[in-house]
């Protein structure tokens, strides 16, 4: 394009829609970004699985020694000496999972259809006992 032959107003306008596509492109590459990190997050997920190992535990081992997690087995039923926790299925879709930590949506929400409060221990247990299968690894 020839730019010599714009005027100042229409030089402006061009930098203000060169300026409006880079933040839009700066926004597709951040979700992009995040789409492809989740997917390799799950795909890792899977493969440790897979080899019968605890995500949590690979997880910190990934990290720098001064910065990894502390465990504070505090939450989960964890098996005696073999640092595994017991894996909840939701029978009514098997790709919903937990183990333990943060509550999945997926959780919460079926928590809150049954009247259930996803902030309360006791409510979490019978939730877990009541409407998910246990599975043993």
């Amino acid at each position: 394009m020839e730019y010599q032959h714009l005027s100042a107003e229409e030089l402006k306008n061009q930098i203000e829609q060169t300026k409006q596509r880079e933040a839009e492109l700066k926004k597709a590459l951040d979700q992009r970004w995040q789409t492809e990190k989740t997917e390799l997050a799950q795909e890792i997920k899977d493969l440790i699985d897979a080899r019968g190992h605890d995500a949590e535990e690979i997880a910190n081992l990934l990290m720098p020694s001064g910065k990894r997690r502390r465990g504070s087995g505090s939450t989960g039923a964890k098996r005696a000496g073999t640092g595994n926790y017991t894996r909840y299925v939701d029978p009514e879709n098997p790709d919903n999972v937990y183990s333990r930590g943060v509550l999945p949506r997926w959780m919460k929400d079926k928590m809150a259809a049954l009247g259930l409060n996803s902030g309360n221990k006791e409510d979490r247990e019978t939730f877990k006992a009541n409407y998910l299968q246990a599975v043993q690894d």
